[in-house]
């Protein structure tokens, strides 16, 4: 127990500076598995302060306390039962606990222990079912004033408390056992001595209490008259008390009675406030009064005014003010003159924008740039000219926004205008819209009209549009520039003009991006489109300001959403003022895409690059340019699927030789314009694509045309156009190509091995068979040095093949298939010696096979052909130059 003692004091006691005073082991009365330690402790410093403390030990052998209670919160012991052996005991404080000790030596220790520390309180704990030996012999009574002293049990088996010797009883004894110095030698007669002087003291105590007898009885008769005093001071003390708690309750009336009158003088000065704030808050001056009533917003200092009016309006009748004073009959009147001051003012705002808006609409715009040159009018006077009115706009906007909120922080809502409001604003922003929408349209009409007239001029148009309907009454395609159509067979076209064109066409599109910016920017401030709920204070708060200001309570739209009903509210409006630029902009493009459809290329190019920057800049041009792009995107489409098919419907020249394909010849034309087109644009993939699908498309083409041509060779066809194809995808450098342009390649060296195969074939063919047989004899086994003892093969039977090849012979047939090959080829591809060559090359790989057959078969016969390869070379050279 000593050491378990210790473990909690140096663990769990000491570092809190408390000290142990008692523990006993116990468990729940209901869980006998779970352990802990109930323990008494006090603390070091005053003022001292006793608790009882539930100590647990944990997986790791350590100490911790679990649960605490005060000592002086302790209301119940109770033992269970008198019997001293019982280990059961309930302690109650907030509630019921129900402990059992490991033993009853320690309960009976823990339960005194716990009456030593409080039997001295006032409020102490009652003990029930407790042996009354435990609590009788250890009550210790403190002295008045003082601490009382906190007594220390002991365990079980230990000494009590080890208490000093004073100084009169040490000499005492220092005395006594210097007198029987004889005691360590005689304690018998040391026993005897003290014996005596025991019965001697006795008697002398016996005396001595007879002799103070009278003393003690006068003492008690003392006694008992102060116990009479006492008395009587304490019935005059509980007279004093009554007085005094009739004293304590009238403090008590009269204190609650100074604090409802402090509350009703607080209210009273709120009340005070808050009237004072209201007729300041909901006060207009005369002057801004005599403003809204009969506005002058044709002069400067009449439109300040009328400015400055309109927000002092705006501030009043945004006034915080509590819900429970709108009631007042002050501020109804109030509300009135306010509705009344509103809706004059807002009609004046409204007849005079609207005139203004309707006289503007014939405004004829100014040009920034030198006269000669195509340019589309601009009208920031116009914009210059309505931007001093911006304020009152706002202000007509921020009334309607306030009106149809749904979240009020201010007394009271406009009902009664709401719809006149929103009408007028609508109305003005119809007017404006309609007004300025077909100003802009007649200046985007006439300047594509003007555009027409840069590009082609008056009497060219004029002219192309007979040849176009000429075309079209004859049957004729007016998109004739196909890939699979003989060039001499399109329409003809202007290079200058398509120049002109492509310069036109990006000017216009230049023109049309400022102002239409310019336009948008001017609705977006002067309309106030970025604003998506003006707060009733400032009407000029952004969509970023809001952000940071919104109340927590106030829900705030996400960025996504806002964004997106700005940009309907823009859209909306830029629709109707700039509805015309998408039809006329379409009817231009395919006015020259009918003329000349490679005009497709060029637009979608321009007008894919003007959709990006628009949208970077954040241009409504970008929502008009992109139903354009779209429709351009699939003339390009339909125009790049036109060629495809014309590559398969092509058929070639079948009544003579076929030569060159006519979607070979013009790839070049049309692969060189695309190029200079699409060079480093963003639309480079798409003609790319094409590429690839038109190149594949010849390369189906090419041997399908070959295999059914009546006049020429298959291999002739395929050898020209893919040696032809070859050559223009190395000039041209396309690098999404460069496989294709391998493999034309190899396509073309095997036609060309393919036709010398066909047509050379064997010029020596008799000597041909020969050594085939020999081979075959070979083959069979025959030593080759043997083959001439074969009466098939003898030397005299070589010798009769030989006389029939002389050299003339041999010319004689070269030149007849010189005639044959240049028969077959075109000119065009200019071929004829390259495939001349490889016949020269063919006729002495054979020759160079017969020489060495001869060799090995025949060796000394002296056998050898009647010409030799310088006879062979010179054939060919005297047959190429004679032609």
């Amino acid at each position: 127990m000593a050491a378990i003692r210790h473990s909690l004091q140096h663990e769990v006691f000491q570092p809190c500076d408390e000290r142990l005073l008692a523990f006993v082991h116990v468990t729940k009365a209901l869980k006998k598995k779970k352990s802990s330690f109930l323990c008494i402790a006090i603390t070091k410093e005053s003022p001292y302060t006793v608790n009882v403390i539930q100590v647990k030990k944990t997986e790791k052998n350590f100490y911790k306390k679990k649960r605490s209670w005060p000592l002086n919160t302790l209301k119940l012991v109770d033992g269970k039962a008198i019997s001293a052996d019982s280990t059961d005991f309930d302690l109650v404080f907030d509630k019921v606990y129900k402990w059992s000790a490991t033993s009853a030596s320690e309960r009976q220790n823990f339960i005194r222990s716990l009456w030593k520390q409080s039997f001295h309180r006032q409020d102490k704990p009652e003990f029930k079912n407790v042996p009354s030996d435990w609590l009788g012999s250890e009550r210790i009574l403190p002295a008045e004033n003082e601490t009382p002293v906190i007594a220390e049990t002991s365990e079980v088996g230990e000494v009590e408390d080890f208490q000093a010797l004073t100084e009169k009883e040490e000499q005492d004894l220092i005395l006594l056992m210097q007198e029987c110095g004889y005691a360590v030698s005689n304690a018998e007669a040391f026993m005897e001595t003290l014996a005596k002087d025991l019965s001697i003291l006795d008697g002398e105590n016996v005396q001595s209490v007879l002799a103070s007898e009278e003393r003690v009885s006068s003492l008690m008769a003392h006694l008992d008259e102060a116990i009479l005093e006492v008395e009587k001071v304490e019935s005059q003390l509980d007279s004093y008390d009554e007085i005094i708690s009739h004293v304590r309750t009238t403090m008590e009336k009269m204190e609650e009675k100074n604090m409802l009158i402090d509350i009703a003088n607080r209210n009273n000065q709120k009340l005070l406030s808050e009237l004072e704030k209201v007729i300041v808050e909901l006060e207009l001056d005369s002057k801004h009064q005599v403003s809204l009533v009969d506005a002058d917003l044709t002069t400067p200092q009449g439109l300040r005014e009328a400015i400055e009016a309109g927000q002092a309006l705006q501030r009043v009748m945004n006034a915080e003010i509590h819900p429970a004073l709108v009631q007042l009959s002050a501020v109804q009147e109030q509300k009135k003159r306010f509705d009344k001051w509103k809706s004059k003012f807002s009609q004046i705002i409204s007849r005079h924008l609207n005139n203004l808006f309707i006289h503007l609409g014939n405004d004829p715009g100014e040009s920034s740039v030198q006269a000669g040159e195509l340019n589309l009018p601009k009208h920031s006077n116009l914009h210059k000219e309505l931007r001093c009115y911006t304020e009152l706009m706002h202000w007509t906007k921020a009334i309607l926004e306030n009106d149809t909120s749904h979240h009020f922080n201010y007394c009271f809502c406009i009902e009664r205008l709401q719809v006149m409001d929103r009408k007028a604003y609508a109305a003005l922003s119809k007017v404006y819209t309609s007004a300025i929408g077909k100003l802009y349209e007649r200046d985007i009409r006439h300047f594509l009209e003007e555009a027409k007239v840069y590009v082609s001029g008056p009497i060219v148009v004029a002219q192309g549009s007979k040849d176009e309907a000429g075309a079209k009454s004859k049957g004729q395609n007016v998109n004739g520039a196909l890939l699979g159509i003989e060039k001499d067979q399109w329409p003809e076209f202007d290079a200058n003009e398509r120049l002109r064109f492509h310069q036109i066409f990006e000017r216009v599109l230049s023109q049309l991006e400022p102002v239409v910016l310019a336009e948008q920017q001017f609705c977006v401030t002067f309309f106030q489109l970025d604003i998506v709920s003006p707060t009733s204070k400032n009407t000029l708060t952004t969509l970023d300001s809001a952000r940071v200001d919104a109340k927590p309570d106030e829900p705030l739209m996400s960025s996504y959403k806002v964004e997106r009903q700005m940009n309907e509210e823009v859209r909306k409006m830029m629709g109707d003022i700039f509805g015309s630029i998408e039809p006329e902009l379409i009817n231009f493009i395919s006015h020259y895409e009918k003329m000349d459809s490679m005009y497709c290329l060029h637009t979608l190019v321009r007008l894919t690059e003007h959709v990006m920057s628009t949208q970077d800049a954040g241009s409504f041009l970008s929502k008009s340019f992109g139903p354009v792009l779209v429709q351009v995107k699939r003339t390009y489409d339909r125009f790049m699927q036109n060629q495809l098919q014309s590559i398969y419907d092509c058929r070639g020249n079948r009544r003579s030789k076929c030569g060159i394909l006519p979607f070979v010849a013009n790839f070049d034309f049309f692969a060189r314009t695309a190029e200079q087109i699409f060079k480093d644009t963003s639309r480079r993939a798409d003609l790319d694509k094409w590429y690839v699908k038109l190149v594949a498309a010849m390369f189906e083409a090419i041997p399908a045309i070959a295999a059914d041509h009546p006049k020429t060779p298959t291999e002739v066809i395929k050898m020209e156009n893919f040696h032809h194809l070859f050559d223009l995808l190395s000039r041209l450098k396309i690098a999404v190509l460069d496989s294709q342009r391998k493999e034309a390649k190899l396509k073309y060296n095997e036609a060309l091995k393919g036709y010398v195969t066909r047509y050379f074939g064997r010029p020596l063919e008799k000597l041909n068979l020969f050594f085939d047989g020999v081979q075959a004899k070979v083959g069979l086994g025959v030593k080759e040095s043997e083959i001439s003892y074969q009466m098939a093969f003898s030397k005299q039977e070589l010798r009769k093949v030989i006389k029939e090849y002389p050299g003339k012979e041999v010319k004689r047939g070269l030149d007849h298939l010189y005639k044959k090959v240049e028969k077959h080829l075109s000119e065009e591809e200019n071929l004829l010696q390259v495939v001349w060559r490889a016949m020269q090359e063919e006729f002495i790989r054979q020759y160079k096979y017969i020489e060495d057959l001869i060799q090995r078969c025949y060796p000394g016969a002296m056998i050898a052909l009647e010409f030799s390869i310088e006879d062979i070379l010179q054939f060919f050279s005297e047959i190429a130059r004679s032609h």
